[in-house]
């Protein structure tokens, strides 16, 4: 593990929005830090399209979620 050094600006709007994620300060980074990666590895891919590719890679069943 390291250290990133990042903006004071950026680290508040990091903190504001790990909040309403319901996700640490760090977890929230390390999201926008992956969903980037692989928006700039697979440009042809919405966001939308690698969710979708990030929920079936973790297994997750999401109309077992949304209809119980």
């Amino acid at each position: 593990m390291g250290i990133v050094k990042i903006s004071d600006e950026l680290h508040d709007e990091i903190r504001k929005a790990s909040s309403p994620m319901l996700r640490s300060i760090n977890a929230q980074a390390e999201y926008w830090i992956k969903i980037g990666m692989l928006a700039e590895t697979h440009p042809e891919m919405t966001f939308r399209d690698i969710m979708k590719g990030q929920l079936k890679a973790a297994s997750v069943n999401v109309k077992q979620v949304i209809h119980g």
